[in-house]
């Protein structure tokens, strides 16, 4: 059996990352979980996992710059990153793009409509 895609969501909004949670396991997705960037980046260092959901507004470290150490990083640079945040200005969209983000998605957003970005991104 193949074995489960890794998929990490670092966002300090428990309510959602516990609805995300469940969906992807649902999908058949192992899930990793940080509450803040810091804790983010440590924890795609040690785990290097399939994508990762990136939240923008956070406390210790913002999603941008996260992003950016992400993608400067030889070993983590390819791991897709959807940026998830309430931030839906080109200008936050635009800064995600140069951050090294993959995907911007708007909060609210339809689960399924990031289901399938998800599944895009992982094949």
């Amino acid at each position: 059996m193949a074995e489960k895609k890794r998929v990490m969501i670092v966002d300090d909004e428990r309510d959602l990352v516990e609805t995300l949670t469940y969906r992807l396991e649902a999908s058949g997705y192992t899930v990793l979980t940080a509450h803040d960037g810091e804790e983010g980046l440590e924890k795609a260092r040690e785990e290097k996992p399939d994508l990762i959901l990136l939240d923008v507004m956070m406390p210790k470290m913002d999603g941008y710059h996260v992003c950016r150490l992400l993608k400067f990083d030889e070993e983590l640079k390819d791991i897709p990153i959807i940026m998830l945040t309430a931030r839906g200005q080109e200008q936050d969209k635009k800064t995600g793009t140069d951050s090294g983000a993959n995907d911007y998605v708007t909060k609210p957003f339809e689960s399924t409509d990031l289901l399938k970005k998800i599944k895009e991104y992982l094949g």
